[in-house]
């Protein structure tokens, strides 16, 4: 299988082009999934701790639109995460569009930050705490959304469930990539799963402190980061084995009982 992950721009502007060099690497590369980064088609409303009503009915109805472009990466597989509301509860939502069926949401973000530049828990609610892998084709994939992946039990959970690929996309800030790619390591070896992520680049416009830090990864079952991107190469893709992540449960942590 053939996996994409990706940096996206965080301004309008910039980001549209970003959409356009993307489009052009999945379709040259005949990419079956690709990864984008956490609620990628608005800019990142959290800087602010003050929720505001506009801005986020805004964000939902730039997901909803951009929904109805993702056929044009031609790629089997498009995931990511969207703000969403139900009912009077407001979530941020992992999601799959598949280009027979279209979108199918999966869980909402559970572990939700509030602190200065990520306001999460101020503009949208915390989601169940539900971590079930879902099928796409023959792969088996589960998410960690953003500070998801700092739960290890998670990793352990699809680990059982046969996940062979988990996903993390995310908006995590430059000074941060170094311990982000660690938790990335780490939740690739106790899930003996591929961790696959995608974040955001670029300056929020809120809030000028923000820089967000690229840097999507690819990383094997055993650790092993086998690509990351950057600003030179804000795409990167690579076939994954999927028996591989099929005999790593069967080796060393991840075969000791709980």
């Amino acid at each position: 299988m053939k996996v994409t992950v990706c940096q996206l721009n965080n301004k309008p502007d910039l980001f549209l082009n970003d959409w356009e060099m993307l489009k052009a690497h999945v379709q040259y590369e005949k990419s079956d999934l690709v990864l984008l980064p956490e609620m990628p088609f608005s800019e990142w409303f959290a800087a602010r701790p003050e929720f505001d009503n506009e801005k986020w009915q805004t964000a939902i109805e730039a997901h909803d639109g951009w929904m109805k472009r993702l056929h044009e990466l031609k790629c089997p597989y498009v995931l990511g995460t969207r703000p969403v509301n139900d009912g009077e509860k407001r979530y941020n939502k992992a999601f799959i569009w598949n280009e027979t069926n279209g979108i199918f949401e999966l869980h909402q973000k559970h572990n939700v930050p509030d602190q200065k530049e990520y306001w999460e828990a101020s503009w949208y609610d915390i989601g169940s705490k539900d971590y079930t892998t879902i099928l796409c084709g023959e792969v088996r994939i589960g998410f960690v959304i953003c500070t998801e992946i700092w739960f290890m039990e998670y990793s352990r959970s699809y680990c059982k469930q046969g996940a062979h690929i988990i996903v993390n996309p995310r908006a995590t800030k430059v000074i941060t990539r170094d311990k982000w790619l660690a938790a990335g390591r780490v939740s690739a070896m106790i899930g003996g799963a591929y961790n696959l992520s995608s974040n955001r680049t670029g300056e929020d416009t809120q809030n000028k402190t923000i820089q967000f830090g690229g840097q999507g990864w690819i990383i094997d079952p055993e650790g092993n980061v086998l690509g990351v991107t950057t600003d030179k190469n804000p795409f990167i893709t690579q076939e994954i084995n999927l028996k591989f992540a099929e005999e790593s449960k069967k080796t060393y942590p991840r075969y000791v009982p709980d």
